[in-house]
């Protein structure tokens, strides 16, 4: 199982930005991918997530409204589309797999990861 992240970069805030993490391996087995992010000095925390079969989807509150994620089953790949992006979104965001656990909002309950891609919101 491979996760590739991509799409992180330099943006100015307002802008926006769109994430992409492309799944290999046996995705049919798992329930949910979530976006996480880990700004320095601080610990790795949940953004957003997207159950693979059902597409529900579950956001932090600090990004409601701003972020939004989706997935492409047929090239099994989920991205996280960013907007009205502000300096404390400034992170490396990592993509994860969750093939057992109902919870999505917890980095306990993913196993597999990606390996991070970094977004810099100047002011």
């Amino acid at each position: 199982v491979q996760l590739q992240a991509s799409g992180g970069g330099l943006v100015q805030a307002g802008g926006s930005l769109r994430l992409s993490c492309a799944a290999s391996g046996r995705t049919f087995s798992w329930y949910a991918m979530g976006w996480f992010r880990q700004a320095p000095g601080k610990e790795r925390e949940f953004v957003a997530a997207i159950t693979w079969s059902g597409g529900s989807t579950y956001y932090a509150d600090s990004v409601k409204g701003r972020f939004s994620i989706s997935r492409d089953n047929a090239k099994n790949t989920v991205y996280l589309q960013m907007n009205s992006l502000k300096p404390e979104d400034t992170a490396v965001y990592y993509c994860a797999a969750n093939t057992f656990s109902l919870v999505v909002r917890t980095t306990t309950s993913y196993d597999y990861w990606g390996q991070g891609t970094l977004v810099t919101v100047s002011s």
